[in-house]
C-alpha cells in the first residue's frame, strides 16, 4: 500500500457535501484512494485524491460503487493530480426515439426498392408494386433487427447504457448496410464483454435460419423472357455457405444452380445475407462482434490474433484472383474487407474494467459461436457475370 502525503490534504478544500450525496459514500471511495478535494462540476462528480493501490486496481474496486449509484467513474490526470470523475448515466430510452425510427422507416422503403429488383419488379415506372416486395424487407429487416435487439436486450441486462439500433438505409442490392447500436462508458467486466458481443450473432443466426427454411418452402423466381434475352443483361451468382447447403438439403429444397433464368425465392436471399453479416460480424478484430468476444476469451492475445486477420483477407483474394482465376469484381469485398479489419484492429478492442478470466461455459459457447460462423463462410459471396 502506498503512502499518502498527508500534509496534502486540507478540509477546507472539500467541496459542499451536500453536491456529491448522490454518489457513493465518501469512506467507501477512500478504503482505495484517498480524497483531499471534491467539486461538483454540473451533474458531475469530481474527486481529487491519491490511488492507494495501483490506478488499475482502484478503478476495478471503485467501479460498482459508482455503477450502483448511476455513475461512470473514469481516472484521468489533471495538472498532474489524479482525479476521479464520475458521470451520470442512465439506462434505457429517454422519451421517443425519433431518429431511430425515421431511419427505420427510410430502410424499409430502401429494401423494398431494392426487394423489387430480386422479384423483378419496376417500381420506377409503376410505384403501385412497390409493397409487394414486402417478403424481402421482412426477411432482411427481421434477421437484422433481432441480431441487433440480441445485444440491446444483453446490454440492458448487464446494465450497460446503449442506445436503440440505428439502421442505415442506402440503395444497394439489399437496402441497407444494417444497424448499428451506440454505447456508452466501459464494460464492467469479461462475463459482460462476452454475453453482448455472443447474443446479437446468436440472435441473428436462429432468425436467419428460420427465415432461410421459410424462403426454401417459397415459389422460385422467375426472370421474365426480355431480361433472358437481353444481351446486356449483368447476372449475379451468388456463393452460398455452407449452412445454406445443409438446409437445403436437409428440406429437399432446390437452389436452382444450372438455371438462368430461375432463382431461389427473395426471402432465401434475406437468408443469405443474415449468414454473410454473421460471418462479417464475427471477424475477431476490434470493436465487431467477434472481437469482443474473443477479446472475453483471449484477454491481451485478441489483439495479436486480430493483427493476422487483414493479411489473411487479402490472402484469400489473392488466392481466388490469381491461382482460382475469379474476375476481380468476385475479390473485390475481400480486399476491401482487408483494409477495413485493418483499421479496426487498429483502434483496438473494448477493453472491461474487471478483466479477470471467463468461465468454461462461456468459452465453450464462444468456441460455438465461432464454428457456426464459420459455416456461413462463402469464399465468393458475390460474381458478376456478363
Amino acid at each position: 500500500m502506498e503512502d499518502v502525503d498527508s500534509s496534502r490534504f486540507d478540509p477546507s478544500r472539500l467541496g459542499d457535501g451536500s453536491a456529491l450525496d448522490a454518489g457513493p459514500p465518501i469512506d467507501r471511495i477512500e478504503s482505495v484512494f484517498a480524497v483531499y478535494e471534491t467539486q461538483a462540476e454540473g451533474d458531475r462528480l469530481v474527486y481529487y485524491g491519491d490511488p492507494l493501490i495501483p490506478p488499475e486496481r482502484t478503478m476495478r474496486e471503485l467501479w460498482p460503487l459508482f455503477r450502483d449509484a448511476g455513475y461512470e467513474p473514469q481516472l484521468t490526470m489533471r495538472h498532474g493530480e489524479y482525479v476521479l470523475v464520475a458521470e451520470p448515466t442512465s439506462i434505457g430510452i429517454d422519451g421517443i426515439p425519433w431518429t431511430n425510427l425515421l431511419l427505420f422507416l427510410a430502410t424499409i422503403v430502401s429494401t423494398l426498392f431494392a426487394g423489387a429488383q430480386w422479384y423483378y419488379y419496376d417500381p420506377i415506372s409503376n410505384p403501385a408494386v412497390l409493397w409487394r416486395a414486402w417478403p424481402f424487407t421482412a426477411a432482411v429487416l427481421g434477421v437484422w433487427s433481432v441480431h441487433e435487439m440480441g445485444h440491446y436486450v444483453m446490454s440492458r441486462y448487464h446494465r450497460v447504457d446503449a442506445s436503440l439500433p440505428y439502421f442505415i438505409p442506402i440503395p444497394s442490392l439489399i437496402g441497407t448496410m444494417g444497424a448499428v447500436i451506440k454505447m456508452k462508458g466501459r464494460m464492467p467486466d469479461r462475463k459482460a464483454l462476452f454475453d453482448i458481443g455472443v447474443a446479437g450473432p446468436l440472435a441473428g443466426l436462429v432468425a436467419t435460419i428460420v427465415v432461410t427454411i421459410v424462403g426454401l418452402h417459397l415459389p422460385p423466381v422467375t426472370a421474365p423472357p426480355d431480361v433472358v434475352q437481353d444481351p446486356n443483361a449483368i447476372e449475379l451468382r451468388l456463393g452460398y455457405p455452407l449452412l445454406l447447403e445443409w438446409l437445403a438439403a436437409l428440406f429437399d429444397q432446390p437452389l436452382y444452380r444450372d438455371d438462368p433464368a430461375t432463382a431461389v425465392s427473395p426471402v432465401v436471399i434475406g437468408g443469405w445475407v443474415g449468414m454473410f453479416v454473421t460471418f462479417l460480424n464475427l471477424i475477431p478484430v476490434g470493436q465487431l462482434d467477434g472481437g469482443h468476444i474473443l477479446r472475453a476469451m483471449a484477454g491481451e492475445y485478441q489483439e495479436t490474433i486480430a493483427a493476422l486477420v487483414p493479411g489473411a483477407l487479402f490472402g484469400l483474394a489473392a488466392y481466388l484472383y490469381y491461382v482460382s482465376n475469379y474476375g476481380q469484381n468476385a475479390v473485390f469485398i475481400w480486399v476491401f474487407w482487408g483494409f477495413l479489419t485493418a483499421v479496426i484492429a487498429a483502434v483496438g478492442p473494448a477493453r472491461p474494467v474487471d478483466d479477470r478470466g471467463l468461465d468454461r461455459g462461456r468459452f465453450l459457447l464462444g468456441a460455438l459461436t465461432f464454428a457456426l460462423g464459420v459455416l456461413c463462410f462463402m469464399p465468393v459471396p458475390i460474381e458478376i457475370v456478363g
